[in-house]
Formats: C-alpha cells, structure tokens, sequence
C-alpha cells in the first residue's frame, strides 16, 4: 500500500513540475504549484515525518504562494501570456538543463549510503520528530543555521530596498 502511495505522489509531483513550467497561465502555474505543495507533504507523511509535512504547508503552500500571488499582482498579465515563452539563446538555457542532469545522472550512479547518524529510529520515536531536529539544528548545526537566517535577512532587505520608491514618484 506505502507503494503505492510512493508511486502515486512520486508521478503527480512530476506531472505537475512539468505541467507548471510549461503552463502559460502564472495564475494557473500558481495553482498547480499549490497542488505540488501538498502531495510534497504526503510525500513527508510516507517518511513518518510529520513536522516536516506540516512546515511545507505552512510555509511553503502558505507563505512562499501568497509571495507568488503578489508578484502576479506586479505583473501585467495581459502582456505575458501574449507574448512569446521563447526568447534569444534558449539553447544555452537546453545546455545549462543538459548540464544539470548529466550532474543529477552522476549523483545516482556514484551514491553510496554515509555513515549512520546519531539518531536511531528507536531514540527518535522516544524524543519525537520534532525535538530530535530541533536538538540537531541547535547543537551540531547552529551555525549552518544561522547563516541560512542571515542570508534570509539580506534577502528581506535587499527586497525592501526595492520596493521602496523615491519621494519624488508620489
């Protein structure tokens, strides 16, 4: 049955990665980006990775769609779907494709399994999804972790700073 589910997430998410690139409607790309957010979550739930499941929603169907949604509003619409997907030196855009799935092709190839981490399946389910990461990110990961907060608040601000207009527009 897990199988199953596995294929059923695994061919939707595809389906529908493909189907939002390839869509010439961003509203509809939206949408179906929504859609991916939530069989992304099910996929979490195969993994007995409850916390996970519900911080993609959260964040991800919740926070990172509305950002989506804004950038629609700024964009004129009428203009984008009628003008062409296709432009000047797509084929270097091809390459680069090409370039990261020959990159993706020899990840698969050349993988072997790690060591073992320090967390059993017996001691997570003693401590809990939750606390097991948050014991993780804030003893041996502080420091990845705090720069991953640093690079979102440059980004936060870089973003400010462009969406401020001068006093001389109003």
């Amino acid at each position: 049955m897990v199988r199953f589910f596995f294929l059923y997430f695994a061919l939707v998410v595809l389906g529908l990665g493909i189907r939002i690139v390839t869509c010439k409607n961003p509203v509809h790309s939206v949408l179906l980006m929504l859609l991916m957010f939530f069989h992304m979550a099910g996929f979490y739930l195969l993994l007995n990775a409850e916390f996970l499941a519900a911080v993609q929603i959260i964040v991800y169907a919740g926070a990172v769609l509305v950002l989506y949604l804004f950038v629609l509003f700024l964009v004129d619409l009428r203009q984008e779907v009628k003008t062409s997907p296709f432009i000047k030196g797509a084929w270097l855009g091809i390459l680069g494709a090409v370039a990261i799935f020959l990159t993706f092709l020899r990840g698969v190839f050349n993988f072997s399994l790690g060591p073992r981490g320090e967390y059993s399946i017996s001691a997570i389910q003693k401590l809990t999804h939750t606390k097991a990461m948050g014991e993780a990110i804030y003893t041996n990961y502080i420091l990845p972790f705090e720069i991953a907060g640093l690079i979102l608040l440059v980004a936060v601000i870089g973003g400010l700073a462009l969406a401020k207009k001068d006093k001389k527009e109003i």
